[in-house]
């Protein structure tokens, strides 16, 4: 798979929007802003962060945050990659001084060796109820 352009895969989440799983240019595979919903049901993993009405739910940080680096990985293998390839990391969370702990113990369970760049941010509100989206960039 060395040609340029988006790429999408049935082994990652649906998107919720118009974009790819990925876009490769060159030697670096750009994956779009990633979050933990399942690829075969659509489901939370941890649970939604809030209900219909927009009420405020418990859910998990650290199988949210299992669940999206399991769909980055799946993206990345789907197109011939791994986590080892991955360079740098942006992370987006909705409650940073909820979460971050828990987060950063998980994202060290898979990068502690790796060692890509990381930023991480806190944001208002992502587009579907989730604590966390990742936004990556691998070699490809």
């Amino acid at each position: 798979m060395s040609e340029d352009g988006p790429f999408i895969t049935d082994a990652g989440p649906s998107a919720v929007g118009a974009y790819p799983h990925l876009h490769r240019v060159g030697d670096l595979l750009f994956i779009s802003g990633m979050g933990p919903r399942t690829p075969e049901t659509n489901e939370i993993p941890g649970g939604p962060i809030k209900d219909e009405d927009g009420n405020p739910l418990d859910y998990d940080i650290r199988a949210q945050t299992h669940s999206v680096i399991n769909n980055v990985r799946l993206i990345l293998e789907a197109h011939g990659s791994s986590l080892d390839d991955v360079v740098d990391v942006l992370v987006f969370l909705v409650d940073m001084e909820r979460d971050f702990p828990g987060y950063n113990e998980v994202y060290a369970e898979y990068f502690a060796d790796v060692l890509p760049a990381r930023t991480t941010v806190s944001v208002e509100a992502l587009p579907t109820s989730i604590a966390i989206e990742l936004k990556v960039i691998a070699k490809a």
